[in-house]
Protein backbone atom coordinates (compact mmCIF):
# COMPACT_ATOMS: atom_id res chain seq x y z
CA UNK A 1 0.00 0.00 0.00
CA UNK A 2 1.39 3.59 -0.93
CA UNK A 3 2.25 6.39 1.62
CA UNK A 4 0.33 9.32 0.33
CA UNK A 5 0.89 12.79 1.28
CA UNK A 6 -0.14 16.55 0.47
CA UNK A 7 2.23 18.97 0.84
CA UNK A 8 1.58 22.89 1.06
CA UNK A 9 3.40 25.74 1.57
CA UNK A 10 2.43 26.11 5.00
CA UNK A 11 0.09 24.12 7.13
CA UNK A 12 -2.22 27.12 7.90
CA UNK A 13 -3.76 26.99 4.74
CA UNK A 14 -5.46 23.95 5.09
CA UNK A 15 -8.76 23.69 6.70
CA UNK A 16 -9.17 22.62 10.20
CA UNK A 17 -12.29 21.03 9.05
CA UNK A 18 -10.34 18.68 6.39
CA UNK A 19 -9.33 15.62 7.17
CA UNK A 20 -5.57 16.09 7.61
CA UNK A 21 -4.58 12.67 8.02
CA UNK A 22 -0.91 12.73 5.44
CA UNK A 23 -0.97 16.80 5.41
CA UNK A 24 2.28 18.15 6.08
CA UNK A 25 4.08 21.33 4.77
CA UNK A 26 6.86 21.75 2.49
CA UNK A 27 9.52 22.39 5.38
CA UNK A 28 8.21 18.70 6.74
CA UNK A 29 9.25 16.85 3.07
CA UNK A 30 12.25 19.12 3.36
CA UNK A 31 13.60 18.17 6.65
CA UNK A 32 12.29 14.68 7.09
CA UNK A 33 11.57 12.50 3.97
CA UNK A 34 12.30 9.95 2.79
CA UNK A 35 11.73 7.51 5.63
CA UNK A 36 14.18 4.76 6.13
CA UNK A 37 12.41 1.45 5.07
CA UNK A 38 8.72 3.43 3.87
CA UNK A 39 8.19 2.31 0.22
CA UNK A 40 6.11 3.54 -2.57
CA UNK A 41 6.08 7.00 -1.21
CA UNK A 42 3.70 8.98 -3.36
CA UNK A 43 3.20 12.99 -3.74
CA UNK A 44 0.58 15.60 -4.31
CA UNK A 45 1.99 18.91 -4.22
CA UNK A 46 -0.08 21.46 -3.70
CA UNK A 47 2.44 24.15 -3.31
CA UNK A 48 2.56 27.25 -5.17
CA UNK A 49 4.47 26.32 -8.55
CA UNK A 50 3.93 29.63 -10.51
CA UNK A 51 7.32 30.60 -10.41
CA UNK A 52 10.40 28.66 -11.42
CA UNK A 53 12.64 27.25 -8.32
CA UNK A 54 9.38 28.35 -5.98
CA UNK A 55 8.70 25.65 -2.92
CA UNK A 56 6.34 23.73 -5.43
CA UNK A 57 9.07 23.70 -7.98
CA UNK A 58 11.24 22.00 -5.72
CA UNK A 59 9.07 19.75 -3.85
CA UNK A 60 8.14 17.97 -7.10
CA UNK A 61 11.92 18.16 -8.36
CA UNK A 62 12.89 16.79 -4.81
CA UNK A 63 10.42 14.12 -4.94
CA UNK A 64 11.81 12.75 -8.24
CA UNK A 65 14.78 13.11 -6.67
CA UNK A 66 14.02 10.76 -3.67
CA UNK A 67 12.18 8.01 -6.08
CA UNK A 68 8.76 9.02 -4.66
CA UNK A 69 5.63 9.77 -7.73
CA UNK A 70 4.82 13.10 -7.89
CA UNK A 71 2.14 15.01 -9.13
CA UNK A 72 2.57 17.42 -10.69
CA UNK A 73 5.72 15.83 -12.16
CA UNK A 74 8.53 18.86 -12.92
CA UNK A 75 8.34 18.00 -16.76
CA UNK A 76 4.81 19.23 -16.48
CA UNK A 77 5.31 22.16 -14.51
CA UNK A 78 8.10 22.89 -17.65
CA UNK A 79 5.49 22.60 -20.15
CA UNK A 80 3.19 24.47 -18.30
CA UNK A 81 5.82 27.45 -17.72
CA UNK A 82 5.89 27.79 -21.02
CA UNK A 83 3.18 29.23 -23.78
CA UNK A 84 4.90 27.50 -26.62
CA UNK A 85 5.48 24.28 -25.18
CA UNK A 86 2.06 23.76 -23.77
CA UNK A 87 0.03 24.80 -26.99
CA UNK A 88 2.04 22.36 -28.88
CA UNK A 89 -0.03 19.39 -26.81
CA UNK A 90 -3.33 21.11 -26.84
CA UNK A 91 -4.25 20.68 -30.60
CA UNK A 92 -6.10 17.36 -30.29
CA UNK A 93 -8.00 18.58 -26.74
CA UNK A 94 -10.67 20.69 -28.40
CA UNK A 95 -12.91 18.28 -30.56
CA UNK A 96 -14.91 17.42 -27.88
CA UNK A 97 -15.34 21.26 -26.82
CA UNK A 98 -16.25 22.24 -30.60
CA UNK A 99 -19.81 20.11 -30.21
CA UNK A 100 -20.31 21.28 -27.27
CA UNK A 101 -20.69 24.94 -28.04
CA UNK A 102 -24.82 25.13 -28.04
CA UNK A 103 -24.60 24.02 -24.47
CA UNK A 104 -21.60 26.54 -23.14
CA UNK A 105 -23.45 30.14 -25.15
CA UNK A 106 -20.55 32.11 -23.31
CA UNK A 107 -19.54 35.12 -24.66
CA UNK A 108 -16.21 35.47 -25.37
CA UNK A 109 -14.00 34.28 -22.55
CA UNK A 110 -15.10 31.74 -20.20
CA UNK A 111 -12.58 30.84 -16.86
CA UNK A 112 -12.84 27.38 -14.96
CA UNK A 113 -10.86 25.12 -12.58
CA UNK A 114 -10.21 21.07 -13.13
CA UNK A 115 -10.12 19.24 -9.78
CA UNK A 116 -8.01 15.83 -10.45
CA UNK A 117 -9.67 15.60 -13.86
CA UNK A 118 -12.96 16.89 -12.68
CA UNK A 119 -14.61 20.53 -13.04
CA UNK A 120 -18.46 21.59 -12.33
CA UNK A 121 -19.49 22.20 -15.76
CA UNK A 122 -20.80 19.35 -17.33
CA UNK A 123 -20.29 20.29 -20.61
CA UNK A 124 -16.51 20.68 -20.08
CA UNK A 125 -15.64 17.25 -18.31
CA UNK A 126 -14.57 15.40 -21.13
CA UNK A 127 -11.80 18.54 -22.08
CA UNK A 128 -11.31 18.45 -18.37
CA UNK A 129 -10.70 14.95 -18.17
CA UNK A 130 -8.26 15.14 -21.15
CA UNK A 131 -6.76 18.14 -20.06
CA UNK A 132 -5.49 16.39 -16.74
CA UNK A 133 -4.45 13.47 -18.69
CA UNK A 134 -2.09 15.91 -20.86
CA UNK A 135 -0.94 17.86 -17.41
CA UNK A 136 -1.36 16.12 -14.56
CA UNK A 137 -1.80 18.76 -11.64
CA UNK A 138 -4.06 18.32 -8.64
CA UNK A 139 -5.13 22.21 -9.68
CA UNK A 140 -5.22 23.42 -13.25
CA UNK A 141 -6.74 26.66 -14.34
CA UNK A 142 -7.96 27.22 -17.54
CA UNK A 143 -9.07 30.01 -19.96
CA UNK A 144 -11.13 29.77 -22.84
CA UNK A 145 -11.85 32.31 -25.47
CA UNK A 146 -14.49 32.08 -28.68
CA UNK A 147 -12.49 33.52 -31.98
CA UNK A 148 -15.27 31.76 -34.37
CA UNK A 149 -14.58 28.72 -32.14
CA UNK A 150 -13.40 28.05 -28.73
CA UNK A 151 -9.59 28.50 -28.41
CA UNK A 152 -7.57 27.48 -24.80
CA UNK A 153 -6.19 30.97 -24.20
CA UNK A 154 -3.92 29.95 -20.98
CA UNK A 155 -3.44 26.84 -18.97
CA UNK A 156 -1.81 27.26 -15.56
CA UNK A 157 -1.04 24.89 -12.32
CA UNK A 158 -3.36 26.60 -9.18
CA UNK A 159 -1.94 25.82 -5.39
CA UNK A 160 -4.55 25.01 -2.64
CA UNK A 161 -3.92 28.14 -0.93
CA UNK A 162 -5.39 30.06 -4.45
CA UNK A 163 -8.97 28.38 -4.18
CA UNK A 164 -11.68 30.48 -2.71
CA UNK A 165 -13.54 28.62 0.25
CA UNK A 166 -16.83 27.92 -1.76
CA UNK A 167 -14.27 25.63 -4.36
CA UNK A 168 -13.10 23.55 -1.04
CA UNK A 169 -15.65 20.91 -1.17
CA UNK A 170 -15.43 20.22 -5.38
CA UNK A 171 -11.18 19.79 -5.01
CA UNK A 172 -11.98 17.29 -1.74
CA UNK A 173 -14.26 15.23 -3.50
CA UNK A 174 -12.04 14.79 -6.68
CA UNK A 175 -9.08 14.40 -4.25
CA UNK A 176 -11.38 11.44 -2.61
CA UNK A 177 -11.94 9.94 -5.91
CA UNK A 178 -8.14 10.15 -7.53
CA UNK A 179 -6.66 8.60 -4.08
CA UNK A 180 -9.27 5.93 -3.92
CA UNK A 181 -11.23 6.90 -0.85
CA UNK A 182 -7.54 8.50 1.09
CA UNK A 183 -9.46 9.18 4.10
CA UNK A 184 -11.11 5.82 4.90
CA UNK A 185 -9.65 2.58 6.12
CA UNK A 186 -8.41 0.36 3.09
CA UNK A 187 -9.72 -3.44 2.95
CA UNK A 188 -7.14 -5.92 3.83
CA UNK A 189 -5.69 -7.58 1.33
CA UNK A 190 -2.69 -9.98 0.52
CA UNK A 191 0.76 -8.13 0.61
CA UNK A 192 2.60 -7.95 -2.84
CA UNK A 193 5.74 -6.78 -4.16
CA UNK A 194 4.65 -4.84 -7.40
CA UNK A 195 1.57 -3.39 -8.81
CA UNK A 196 0.73 -3.81 -12.74
CA UNK A 197 -1.71 -1.92 -14.67
CA UNK A 198 -3.42 -4.26 -17.09
CA UNK A 199 -4.44 -2.27 -20.35
CA UNK A 200 -8.01 -3.34 -21.84
CA UNK A 201 -11.18 -1.76 -23.26
CA UNK A 202 -13.67 -3.29 -23.16
CA UNK A 203 -15.49 -1.54 -26.28
CA UNK A 204 -12.86 -3.05 -28.46
CA UNK A 205 -14.13 -5.50 -31.28
CA UNK A 206 -11.11 -7.58 -31.65
CA UNK A 207 -8.99 -7.46 -28.58
CA UNK A 208 -6.01 -9.48 -28.16
CA UNK A 209 -6.88 -11.43 -24.72
CA UNK A 210 -10.17 -12.44 -23.91
CA UNK A 211 -12.10 -12.56 -20.17
CA UNK A 212 -11.01 -16.24 -20.20
CA UNK A 213 -7.16 -15.36 -20.66
CA UNK A 214 -7.51 -12.21 -18.88
CA UNK A 215 -8.18 -13.87 -15.20
CA UNK A 216 -5.71 -16.56 -16.17
CA UNK A 217 -3.21 -13.93 -16.43
CA UNK A 218 -4.52 -12.18 -13.10
CA UNK A 219 -4.38 -15.31 -11.28
CA UNK A 220 -0.66 -15.80 -12.45
CA UNK A 221 0.27 -12.34 -11.39
CA UNK A 222 -0.55 -12.89 -8.08
CA UNK A 223 1.21 -16.18 -7.82
CA UNK A 224 4.61 -14.26 -8.45
CA UNK A 225 3.91 -11.67 -6.33
CA UNK A 226 2.17 -8.99 -8.48
CA UNK A 227 -0.83 -7.30 -7.72
CA UNK A 228 -2.96 -6.72 -11.19
CA UNK A 229 -5.60 -3.95 -11.62
CA UNK A 230 -7.20 -3.71 -14.74
CA UNK A 231 -7.26 -0.09 -15.92
CA UNK A 232 -9.03 1.78 -19.15
CA UNK A 233 -8.00 4.40 -21.27
CA UNK A 234 -9.62 6.74 -18.90
CA UNK A 235 -6.87 5.55 -16.39
CA UNK A 236 -4.03 7.02 -18.27
CA UNK A 237 -3.39 9.81 -15.13
CA UNK A 238 -2.83 7.03 -13.02
CA UNK A 239 -0.29 4.93 -14.52
CA UNK A 240 2.05 6.36 -11.59
CA UNK A 241 0.91 4.30 -8.92
CA UNK A 242 2.35 1.34 -10.91
CA UNK A 243 5.48 -0.43 -11.12
CA UNK A 244 4.67 -2.43 -14.74
CA UNK A 245 1.79 -1.95 -17.72
CA UNK A 246 1.28 -4.67 -19.76
CA UNK A 247 -0.92 -3.72 -22.36
CA UNK A 248 -3.94 -6.09 -23.86
CA UNK A 249 -5.36 -3.80 -26.04
CA UNK A 250 -4.48 -3.65 -29.55
CA UNK A 251 -1.88 -1.01 -30.27
CA UNK A 252 -1.33 1.65 -32.64
CA UNK A 253 1.43 4.40 -32.81
CA UNK A 254 -1.03 7.84 -32.68
CA UNK A 255 -3.58 5.80 -30.32
CA UNK A 256 -3.78 6.25 -26.55
CA UNK A 257 -1.80 2.68 -26.71
CA UNK A 258 1.26 4.45 -27.66
CA UNK A 259 0.53 7.19 -24.79
CA UNK A 260 0.14 4.80 -22.05
CA UNK A 261 3.52 3.08 -23.47
CA UNK A 262 5.63 6.01 -23.76
CA UNK A 263 4.24 7.64 -20.58
CA UNK A 264 4.95 4.40 -18.59
CA UNK A 265 8.62 3.82 -20.01
CA UNK A 266 9.39 7.52 -19.03
CA UNK A 267 8.35 7.17 -15.31
CA UNK A 268 10.22 3.98 -14.96
CA UNK A 269 8.00 1.36 -15.33
CA UNK A 270 8.54 -2.68 -16.60
CA UNK A 271 6.17 -1.94 -19.41
CA UNK A 272 5.41 -4.32 -22.59
CA UNK A 273 4.52 -3.71 -25.29
CA UNK A 274 7.15 -0.82 -24.86
CA UNK A 275 6.93 2.01 -27.05
CA UNK A 276 9.98 1.27 -29.26
CA UNK A 277 8.46 -2.10 -29.86
CA UNK A 278 4.61 -0.45 -31.18
CA UNK A 279 6.70 2.45 -33.55
CA UNK A 280 8.86 -0.75 -35.37
CA UNK A 281 5.82 -3.32 -34.89
CA UNK A 282 2.83 -0.96 -36.02
CA UNK A 283 4.58 0.04 -39.39
CA UNK A 284 4.79 -3.03 -41.92
CA UNK A 285 7.57 -0.36 -43.83
CA UNK A 286 9.91 -0.50 -41.14
CA UNK A 287 9.45 -4.04 -41.01
CA UNK A 288 10.31 -5.20 -44.34
CA UNK A 289 13.16 -2.93 -44.72
CA UNK A 290 14.49 -4.02 -41.59
CA UNK A 291 13.93 -7.18 -42.77
CA UNK A 292 15.73 -6.84 -45.74
CA UNK A 293 18.97 -5.21 -44.19
CA UNK A 294 19.38 -8.10 -41.84
CA UNK A 295 18.18 -10.47 -43.89
CA UNK A 296 14.99 -12.38 -42.51
CA UNK A 297 13.49 -14.35 -45.19
CA UNK A 298 10.63 -12.64 -46.61
CA UNK A 299 8.04 -12.49 -49.70
CA UNK A 300 9.40 -10.65 -52.85
CA UNK A 301 8.56 -7.21 -51.39
CA UNK A 302 8.80 -3.86 -53.29
CA UNK A 303 7.13 -0.27 -51.16
CA UNK A 304 5.05 1.60 -53.81
CA UNK A 305 4.36 5.69 -53.58
CA UNK A 306 2.88 6.35 -56.94
CA UNK A 307 -0.41 4.54 -59.04
CA UNK A 308 0.46 5.97 -61.75
CA UNK A 309 1.09 4.24 -65.05
CA UNK A 310 4.73 3.16 -64.60
CA UNK A 311 3.75 2.14 -61.18
CA UNK A 312 1.64 -0.39 -62.21
CA UNK A 313 3.45 -1.50 -65.01
CA UNK A 314 6.43 -2.11 -62.84
CA UNK A 315 4.31 -4.39 -60.17
CA UNK A 316 2.99 -6.33 -62.72
CA UNK A 317 6.26 -7.24 -64.40
CA UNK A 318 7.91 -7.73 -60.74
CA UNK A 319 4.83 -9.77 -59.32
CA UNK A 320 2.21 -10.61 -61.71
CA UNK A 321 -1.32 -11.46 -60.60
CA UNK A 322 -2.42 -12.07 -58.29
CA UNK A 323 -0.25 -9.61 -55.77
CA UNK A 324 -1.14 -8.22 -52.38
CA UNK A 325 -1.11 -4.97 -51.46
CA UNK A 326 -1.14 -3.74 -47.13
CA UNK A 327 -1.30 -0.32 -45.79
CA UNK A 328 1.91 -0.08 -43.27
CA UNK A 329 -0.66 0.13 -40.22
CA UNK A 330 -3.19 -2.96 -40.82
CA UNK A 331 -4.05 -5.19 -38.03
CA UNK A 332 -6.22 -8.71 -38.13
CA UNK A 333 -6.25 -8.63 -41.74
CA UNK A 334 -7.71 -5.41 -42.23
CA UNK A 335 -5.81 -2.87 -44.97
CA UNK A 336 -4.07 -6.22 -46.87
CA UNK A 337 -5.98 -6.62 -50.35
CA UNK A 338 -5.58 -9.30 -53.27
CA UNK A 339 -5.41 -7.89 -56.80
CA UNK A 340 -6.13 -10.06 -59.48
CA UNK A 341 -6.00 -7.54 -62.41
CA UNK A 342 -4.88 -4.54 -63.60
CA UNK A 343 -7.89 -2.93 -62.68
CA UNK A 344 -8.18 -4.42 -59.20
CA UNK A 345 -4.48 -3.30 -58.86
CA UNK A 346 -5.38 0.64 -59.74
CA UNK A 347 -8.48 0.90 -57.57
CA UNK A 348 -7.01 -0.65 -54.68
CA UNK A 349 -3.25 1.23 -54.81
CA UNK A 350 -4.85 4.47 -55.56
CA UNK A 351 -7.46 4.08 -52.34
CA UNK A 352 -4.56 2.91 -49.84
CA UNK A 353 -2.09 5.78 -51.38
CA UNK A 354 -5.04 7.98 -50.67
CA UNK A 355 -4.29 7.30 -46.75
CA UNK A 356 -1.15 6.23 -46.64
CA UNK A 357 2.14 7.98 -48.54
CA UNK A 358 3.60 4.08 -48.96
CA UNK A 359 1.65 0.92 -49.36
CA UNK A 360 3.74 -2.54 -49.67
CA UNK A 361 3.13 -4.49 -52.31
CA UNK A 362 3.89 -8.58 -51.97
CA UNK A 363 4.08 -11.56 -54.13
CA UNK A 364 1.26 -13.96 -53.26
CA UNK A 365 1.67 -17.03 -51.61
CA UNK A 366 -0.83 -19.53 -51.44
CA UNK A 367 -0.80 -21.79 -48.12
CA UNK A 368 -3.26 -23.44 -46.00
CA UNK A 369 -2.02 -22.12 -42.94
CA UNK A 370 0.01 -19.20 -41.53
CA UNK A 371 2.21 -20.11 -38.61
CA UNK A 372 2.33 -18.16 -35.51
CA UNK A 373 5.75 -18.37 -33.33
CA UNK A 374 5.00 -16.55 -30.12
CA UNK A 375 8.50 -15.32 -28.89
CA UNK A 376 8.79 -13.53 -25.03
CA UNK A 377 12.60 -12.31 -24.30
CA UNK A 378 14.07 -13.57 -27.47
CA UNK A 379 12.67 -17.43 -26.38
CA UNK A 380 9.97 -19.20 -27.95
CA UNK A 381 6.81 -19.44 -25.84
CA UNK A 382 4.23 -21.16 -28.11
CA UNK A 383 3.46 -22.44 -31.63
CA UNK A 384 0.24 -22.14 -33.82
CA UNK A 385 -0.79 -22.66 -37.17
CA UNK A 386 -3.70 -20.63 -38.14
CA UNK A 387 -5.63 -21.93 -41.17
CA UNK A 388 -7.50 -19.35 -44.02
CA UNK A 389 -10.79 -19.08 -43.35
CA UNK A 390 -13.34 -20.43 -44.77
CA UNK A 391 -13.49 -19.80 -48.63
CA UNK A 392 -11.40 -16.88 -48.17
CA UNK A 393 -7.39 -16.34 -48.82
CA UNK A 394 -6.74 -14.79 -45.07
CA UNK A 395 -7.33 -16.04 -41.60
CA UNK A 396 -9.18 -13.10 -41.05
CA UNK A 397 -12.82 -12.42 -43.51
CA UNK A 398 -13.92 -9.08 -42.93
CA UNK A 399 -17.70 -8.05 -44.22
CA UNK A 400 -21.00 -7.66 -43.35
CA UNK A 401 -20.78 -6.29 -39.99
CA UNK A 402 -19.02 -9.56 -38.84
CA UNK A 403 -15.45 -10.81 -38.56
CA UNK A 404 -14.51 -14.62 -39.90
CA UNK A 405 -11.95 -16.71 -38.82
CA UNK A 406 -10.07 -20.18 -39.80
CA UNK A 407 -9.55 -22.86 -37.54
CA UNK A 408 -6.15 -23.31 -35.67
CA UNK A 409 -3.81 -26.06 -34.02
CA UNK A 410 -1.75 -25.85 -30.95
CA UNK A 411 1.72 -27.35 -30.79
CA UNK A 412 5.02 -27.39 -28.66
CA UNK A 413 7.68 -25.19 -29.61
CA UNK A 414 10.13 -28.38 -30.54
CA UNK A 415 7.89 -29.98 -32.87
CA UNK A 416 8.22 -26.57 -35.06
CA UNK A 417 10.10 -26.96 -38.48
CA UNK A 418 13.99 -25.56 -37.63
CA UNK A 419 13.84 -23.65 -40.10
CA UNK A 420 10.49 -21.66 -39.55
CA UNK A 421 11.76 -21.42 -35.39
CA UNK A 422 14.85 -19.99 -36.33
CA UNK A 423 13.33 -17.33 -38.84
CA UNK A 424 10.95 -16.68 -36.33
CA UNK A 425 13.88 -15.61 -33.42
CA UNK A 426 15.81 -14.04 -36.46
CA UNK A 427 12.79 -11.55 -36.82
CA UNK A 428 12.02 -11.28 -33.01
CA UNK A 429 15.75 -9.63 -32.37
CA UNK A 430 15.30 -7.02 -34.34
CA UNK A 431 12.40 -5.94 -32.79
CA UNK A 432 13.74 -6.38 -29.22
CA UNK A 433 12.85 -8.12 -26.00
CA UNK A 434 9.47 -8.16 -25.86
CA UNK A 435 6.42 -10.44 -26.27
CA UNK A 436 5.83 -11.01 -30.17
CA UNK A 437 3.44 -13.01 -32.40
CA UNK A 438 5.83 -13.42 -35.29
CA UNK A 439 3.56 -15.26 -38.30
CA UNK A 440 5.18 -16.75 -41.28
CA UNK A 441 4.31 -18.57 -44.45
CA UNK A 442 5.92 -21.89 -45.40
CA UNK A 443 5.91 -23.31 -48.77
CA UNK A 444 7.93 -26.96 -48.80
CA UNK A 445 11.65 -26.06 -47.19
CA UNK A 446 11.09 -22.51 -47.83
CA UNK A 447 10.11 -20.61 -45.38
CA UNK A 448 8.68 -16.23 -45.32
CA UNK A 449 8.55 -14.45 -42.52
CA UNK A 450 5.30 -11.63 -43.06
CA UNK A 451 5.40 -9.76 -40.02
CA UNK A 452 5.90 -8.99 -36.12
CA UNK A 453 3.07 -8.58 -33.96
CA UNK A 454 4.02 -6.63 -30.66
CA UNK A 455 0.43 -7.40 -29.19
CA UNK A 456 -0.05 -10.94 -30.42
CA UNK A 457 -2.99 -12.77 -29.36
CA UNK A 458 -3.21 -14.27 -26.37
CA UNK A 459 -6.95 -16.30 -26.18
CA UNK A 460 -7.88 -18.98 -23.70
CA UNK A 461 -7.74 -22.34 -25.72
CA UNK A 462 -5.92 -21.12 -28.60
CA UNK A 463 -2.83 -19.64 -27.76
CA UNK A 464 -2.57 -21.75 -24.10
CA UNK A 465 -3.84 -24.95 -25.43
CA UNK A 466 -0.83 -26.76 -25.33
CA UNK A 467 0.53 -24.89 -22.62
CA UNK A 468 -2.57 -23.71 -20.47
CA UNK A 469 -1.36 -21.81 -17.03
CA UNK A 470 2.02 -22.51 -17.93
CA UNK A 471 1.62 -19.99 -20.76
CA UNK A 472 0.34 -17.22 -18.25
CA UNK A 473 2.99 -17.95 -15.90
CA UNK A 474 5.75 -17.76 -18.50
CA UNK A 475 4.67 -14.14 -19.28
CA UNK A 476 4.10 -13.10 -15.42
CA UNK A 477 7.54 -14.93 -14.44
CA UNK A 478 9.41 -12.41 -16.77
CA UNK A 479 7.36 -9.34 -15.45
CA UNK A 480 8.77 -10.49 -12.14
CA UNK A 481 12.22 -10.75 -13.18
CA UNK A 482 12.41 -7.58 -14.65
CA UNK A 483 11.24 -5.74 -11.77
CA UNK A 484 13.55 -7.74 -9.86
CA UNK A 485 16.07 -6.32 -11.98
CA UNK A 486 15.37 -3.15 -11.99
CA UNK A 487 15.14 -3.07 -8.14
CA UNK A 488 12.49 -1.79 -6.67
Amino acid sequence: MSNIFLVLDELDNWPADFPSQGVISFDTYLAEHPVKGQKKTRIINLCATDRYLSRGYYCSLLAEARGHKVIPAVNTLNDLASEALYLMQLNDLLKDLQRQEPALKAAGELRFKVYFGHTDNPALGALARRLFERFACPVLEVVLQWQQQWQISSIAASSFAELEADEHGAFLAALEQFTQSLWRSPRQRKTSRWDMAILVNPEEALPPSDAAALKRLERAARKVGIRPEFIQPADYARLGEFDALFIRETTEIAHHTYHFSRKAQIEGLVVIDDPTSILRCCNKVFLQDAFSYNGVPTPRTRIVSSADEAALDALEEQFGYPLVLKIPNGSFSVGVKKAENRAQLDSVLRGMLDTSALVIAQEYLFTEYDWRIGVLNNRPLYACRYFMAKNHWQIYKHGEGRVGSGGFETLPTYEVPKAVLAAALKAAKIIGDGLYGIDLKQQGSKVYVIEVNDNPSLEHGVEDAFLGDELYMQIMSEFARRLEKRGR
